[in-house]
């Protein structure tokens, strides 16, 4: 009976498994692309007062929606919580989350989900009272530190690296992330932690944003990216190059600008990634101009990120990690050949 049981459950995974397989012929019958964003988080998805989203991650989903369907405008976007957002994904009622979600070895086996790419090294970090007078995490020593009760790993984390420092502090705990924050807004504590592209956000919300600051140190690595449900490879390696592609163009020097003119480089690299020659879009099952409706309607990678949380938005958040891996970063992808 128990033989029979397991060959029953097997099925069903099989034909869960076959019924899925095929995102990509869903996605164009239905000529949209679901994607699953955040609720707000400024800088990387959040709608503006006449529902239109901008963001980080929201330009990954744009420039899945250029390569797959040739507009990025073709996008559904869905707000989804922290709690609903992997459900959402594992049903099928979006077919990519893009919401500053962390690539962790339990999402990737318990959660039957798989990580496209890292869109955005991020970490925990702390935002400081100006009033406090720290210029680094190193002069922490003794403050005040509001942090989420039930944040397991942000307690443990903060707690190891107080520790092996022979510093001390004092916990104010709130249930919610967002009571942590009103907390602190409030001077409740002197320091807030948690993800530094939250922290980066929040900060624009404070109602005098320049009496606080981020410092620059991170305490975990949290990277994040475009996850998409396991066992569609075809959709996976779409989702994947699209990122990869920006990240290429980037380091080319292929700008939304320019592309047009870079169709006629003599660099191989540029007219392999354009779609002019080499293996252009036929291993994706895309349209050979794919990568170049990325470049053209999205931006590169460096585009993308000046725009949103870079030099060029309220954040100005520094590129850091997030730099080419050849301009003092560790950003980096394959090369298309």
């Amino acid at each position: 009976m128990r033989n029979v049981s397991v060959i029953i459950v097997v099925v069903l995974l099989m034909l869960v498994s076959a019924a899925r397989a095929s995102t990509l012929d869903d996605v164009q019958k239905k000529g949209v692309v679901r994607c699953g964003v955040s609720t707000g988080l400024p800088g990387f998805s959040s709608p503006d007062a006449k529902g239109n989203w901008t963001g980080l991650d929201v330009d990954i989903c744009r420039a899945v929606a250029a390569a797959v369907l040739g507009d990025k405008n073709k996008v559904k976007f869905v707000p989804l919580t922290a709690k609903e957002r992997f459900t959402a994904l594992q049903t099928g009622q979006i077919d990519i989350l893009s919401r500053n979600t962390a690539w962790t070895l339990t999402s990737d086996t318990s959660l039957a989900l798989k990580f496209a790419g890292v869109s955005f090294y991020d970490g925990q970090g702390f935002m400081v009272s100006k009033k406090f007078g720290a210029k680094s995490a190193g002069g922490l020593n003794g403050a005040a530190i509001c942090i989420q009760a039930d944040a397991t790993a942000a307690r443990q984390n903060l707690a190891a690296w107080f520790k092996a420092r022979k510093m001390t502090y004092k916990p104010v705990l709130f249930d919610t992330f967002g009571q942590a924050a009103k907390g602190f807004a409030a001077g409740r504590c002197d320091v807030l932690t948690g993800g530094r592209s939250r922290l980066y956000s929040l900060r624009l919300t404070l109602a005098n944003p320049d009496s606080a600051v981020v410092l620059p140190e991170m305490i975990s690595k949290d990277p994040l990216g475009p996850v998409v449900r396991q066992g569609d490879d075809g959709w996976f390696n779409i989702v994947r190059w699209s990122l990869f592609a920006m990240i290429d163009a980037e380091e080319l020097g292929v700008t939304s600008k320019n592309v047009d003119a870079m169709k006629k480089s003599a660099d191989p690299a540029v007219l392999r990634l354009l779609g002019e020659e080499g293996i252009k879009g036929k291993g994706l099952g895309l349209a050979d101009s794919w990568a170049y409706r990325i470049i053209k309607q999205v931006g590169n990678y460096g585009e993308i990120y000046a725009r949103n949380v870079g030099r060029d938005s309220p954040l100005k958040i520094a590129r850091g990690l997030n730099a080419l891996w050849d301009r003092g970063g560790i950003q980096y992808a394959p090369p298309m050949r």
